[in-house]
């Protein structure tokens, strides 16, 4: 912009000090506009929104990765078929005891990927009694009665059988079976069981192995699950090699 300084010849009574000096000049601004010598910005396509099949790639809810070759979410539906082909799936466990929905089947069947369901029942544990349960654990575990592999006597209060958690880690662990998704209505509290589990065998902490499991059952992580995964024994599995796994033996 143009400045130009004009000099006042006369100044009125609130201008002049009383010696008559000058209290202030005026700066006027000569606003010069540019624009009319510049031509108009060229106009800018607007994008095209492709409708092609990349835009029904839903994955399941709370879908993660876990491992490579291993992945985690919640029960998949139609919507997610497209999204889990990317995946070149050879397997899928499920934790749920309800019937495979026939949608799913010819989806599996159409992709050639194999079906392990370990029906684990998902009742909850009323609101309240997360730690009278772990207490009474407790005190069975101290007095010789409880005992890990005892699907009976965990599941009656913990709703997880440990049994079917561990067929389901064999599944789970062996490579053929891989690409793998792991699955139960949620993706939270049966599914993150699993996974805990596995961690251990990857020697995990516990403190890292629930900040896993609690990212996806948030505020409503079960003190039961995860003394369950704490009590877990990994003993018998420790013979099979895990070379798939991201982090080191």
């Amino acid at each position: 912009m143009k400045l130009i300084e004009k000099t006042m010849n006369k100044f009125s009574k609130d201008e002049e000090k009383e010696d008559g000096s000058k209290i202030f000049q005026t700066i006027e601004v000569a606003k010069v506009d540019h624009r009319r010598n510049v031509p108009p910005p060229p106009s800018t396509p607007l994008l095209e929104v492709s409708t092609g099949d990349e835009l029904s790639l839903l994955p399941p809810l709370n879908f993660a990765m876990v491992d490579n070759g291993i992945f985690r979410s919640g029960f998949p539906d139609s919507t997610n078929f497209s999204f889990l082909k990317t995946l070149g799936l050879r397997s899928i466990i499920s934790l749920c005891p309800e019937v495979y929905p026939e949608n799913n089947m010819q989806f599996l069947k159409s992709n050639g990927i194999k079906l392990f369901q370990f029906g684990i029942k998902g009742s909850k544990c009323l609101p309240g009694l997360e730690n009278e349960v772990w207490l009474h654990l407790r005190k069975h575990q101290n007095e010789g009665s409880y005992t890990n592999g005892n699907s009976k006597t965990t599941e009656a209060f913990v709703n997880i059988s440990d049994l079917k958690i561990r067929e389901a880690l064999k599944v789970l662990l062996d490579e053929k079976n891989h690409p793998v998704l792991i699955h139960c209505n949620r993706g939270k509290h049966r599914t993150g069981c699993l996974v805990g589990c596995m961690r251990k065998l990857q020697k995990w902490c516990l403190t890292s192995i629930f900040d896993e499991y609690k990212r996806f059952a948030a505020a409503k992580a079960r003190v039961s699950d995860q003394k369950f995964m704490e009590l877990f024994d990994v003993s018998s599995f420790k013979h099979i090699s895990m070379s798939f796994s991201c982090s080191s033996s």
